[in-house]
């Protein structure tokens, strides 16, 4: 049985095999951005903290997008999903981050559970083997693991958890870890 913390996150477990914990973990990042944004309008997700642009609303696209990337477009060899397929990439590489301000919350909230519940079907599909390798190569022509793939993804929310401790706070004073 999983269990929770106060804040509804769910607890990596202290005795999973090396998939299970990894999963936790990134399950519980997932959890710790989901209860940053809580709650917040539209103004609250586009909040910054000067002189960063950074907002709560462009971490939640921005994440959407690497869920994408990484668990649909390069493990599972699948066609980028809407709406990150009709963007030039070269032209506008920050776009996940600044378009985010002409969204409301709940696309972006939906288009962040949506690419998070694609990711765990495809995670799904690998059994639990984390030597299995994705099938789409990068550019360098390397072929990431499942297990890199989920490591990368546990770094990518820790860090980008971070950021948002800190914009949150500057919304309405909400604080914790």
């Amino acid at each position: 049985m999983t269990s929770v913390d106060d804040q509804g996150r769910p607890e990596p477990p202290y005795d999973g095999d090396e998939a299970a914990t990894l999963l936790g973990f990134l399950d519980f990042h997932r959890a710790t951005l989901a209860w940053k944004c809580a709650g917040l309008d539209a103004a609250g997700l586009r909040a910054t903290v000067p002189p960063s642009t950074m907002t709560l609303g462009g971490l939640l696209k921005h994440l959407a997008y690497v869920e994408d990337n990484w668990f649909s477009f390069v493990w599972s060899d699948h066609d980028r999903m809407p709406p990150f397929d009709a963007v030039d990439w070269a032209a506008t590489p920050d776009w996940d981050w600044d378009s985010a301000a002409d969204d409301t919350p709940e696309q972006l909230r939906l288009l962040w559970e949506e690419a998070v519940e694609r990711s765990w079907t495809a995670v799904r599909a690998a059994n639990g083997d984390l030597t299995r390798r994705a099938r789409r190569s990068l550019r360098d022509g390397g072929t990431p693991t499942l297990r890199w793939i989920l490591v990368h993804m546990i770094e990518e929310y820790s860090r980008h958890n971070g950021h948002a401790d800190l914009i949150r706070e500057s919304v309405d004073g909400s604080t914790g870890e």
